[in-house]
């Protein structure tokens, strides 16, 4: 059998509840990925279960709240952090949110500006 893997596309308005799903059907979350877009950002939730791998994709404005994974996956604060402190995505109550001291970096959000 083939290991499934995919990355689909998400709105806001459905990503938490397919966060949920994923956590009730035993899928683990495996990285989160921030990308700087030219207005925005690009945000790949990858999960795992057995061989397979699902990637949601969200594309947020840049002043766009984005709700926190961490009620559901507490494992996420770090990745969570490291999105909002490098490239400024506007993450929603984390819990353990650093406040941008996840990281000794000279500049605020170095990856944030546009390219």
């Amino acid at each position: 059998m083939e290991a499934l893997n995919t990355i689909e596309p998400i709105t806001p308005d459905a990503f938490m509840a397919e966060v949920i799903r994923f956590k009730m059907e035993g899928w683990r979350v495996v990285q989160i990925c921030a990308a700087r877009l030219p207005d925005g950002y690009e945000l790949s939730y990858s999960f795992g279960r057995d061989y397979d791998m699902r990637t949601l994709r969200l594309t947020v404005g840049e002043e766009e709240p984005v709700p926190s994974i961490t009620q559901i996956y507490p494992g996420a604060f770090l990745q969570e952090n490291e999105a909002a402190e490098l490239f400024g995505v506007r993450i929603e109550n984390i819990d353990g949110d650093y406040h941008g001291k996840l990281y000794r970096i000279a500049g605020e959000t170095p990856f944030k500006q546009k390219g």
